[in-house]
């Protein structure tokens, strides 16, 4: 196995290195995944079990019509947790944020950003698979813009 350069091996952790961009503390997701994917599993076996009360007692093809007509009247619920977005995306997104706000000078944090987006080829889904299709248009978006600060 070919041993890596210093580059490359940056290169790699901001292709494979994932952070969390969903806004909340990191850590607040060992808990909150948890809990998002037990309320709507909840709340679709309350929905079958009160559709199914109705057929207690005697059988009847009315009730049991009615019954299967309630419970396939409701899309069920569900949770989707959000992927993390690659390391080199969090890192472009702060120094353009923080060019845009003003807090560095502008021909520092275009430098920045310019050693940032040469780290890999941002424009090209071969090579970042694991970035979503919506931050990649995203991404697309705003290096086609002419910003302030001189990379696009």
């Amino acid at each position: 196995m070919k041993r890596k350069t210093p580059q490359e091996k940056k290169r790699l952790s901001y292709l494979k290195d994932h952070r969390n961009n969903y806004g909340e503390n990191d850590k607040s997701s060992r808990r909150n995944i948890r809990r998002n994917k037990r309320f709507p599993n909840s709340a679709n076996r309350r929905h079958a079990q009160t559709a199914l009360t109705v057929l207690l007692g005697a059988p009847d093809d009315a009730r049991a019509d009615a019954a299967e007509e309630r419970m396939n009247g409701r899309r069920p619920k569900r949770w989707r947790k959000s992927p993390d977005a690659p390391l080199g995306a969090i890192v472009d997104g702060a120094l353009e944020h923080r060019a845009k706000m003003g807090t560095t000078q502008a021909e520092s944090a275009a430098a920045r950003l310019r050693s940032v987006r040469s780290r890999f080829d941002w424009m090209a889904p071969s090579d970042n698979p694991l970035l979503p299709p919506s931050y990649l248009r995203m991404v697309r978006s705003s290096l086609a813009e002419d910003d302030e600060t001189g990379c696009a």
